[in-house]
C-alpha cells in the first residue's frame, strides 16, 4: 500500500469523527465547522488519491470541492449575520 493511500484512509477516519460532531451539535456553528472539516478533508483525500492512483482528473474534483466549501461557509456566515442584525434592530 502506498503512503498517499494510507494517509487517505486516515483522513476517512477523521471524517467519521467529524460526522459525530455534525450529528451531536450542540450549535449550528459547531455543525458548520464540521461541514468545513468535510470539505477540507475531502479536498486533501482527493489530492492524495490523485497522486497515489495517478488520476489527474481527481485534482479537478478537489478544486470543485474546495470552491463549494468556501461558498457554503460564506452562505452560512451571511445567514447568521443577517439574523443577528435583525435581533439587534428589534
Amino acid at each position: 500500500m502506498s503512503l498517499p493511500l494510507a494517509i487517505t484512509g486516515f483522513l476517512l477516519l477523521n471524517l467519521a469523527a467529524g460526522l459525530w460532531r455534525v450529528m451531536r451539535g450542540p450549535t449550528a456553528a459547531d455543525r458548520m465547522l464540521a461541514a468545513q472539516l468535510f470539505g477540507t478533508t475531502a479536498v486533501a483525500a482527493l489530492l492524495l488519491l490523485a497522486e497515489g492512483m495517478a488520476q489527474p482528473a481527481l485534482r479537478d474534483v478537489a478544486l470543485v470541492f474546495a470552491l463549494l466549501a468556501a461558498v457554503a461557509a460564506v452562505a452560512f456566515v451571511q445567514r447568521v449575520w443577517s439574523r443577528r442584525s435583525d435581533d439587534v434592530s428589534d
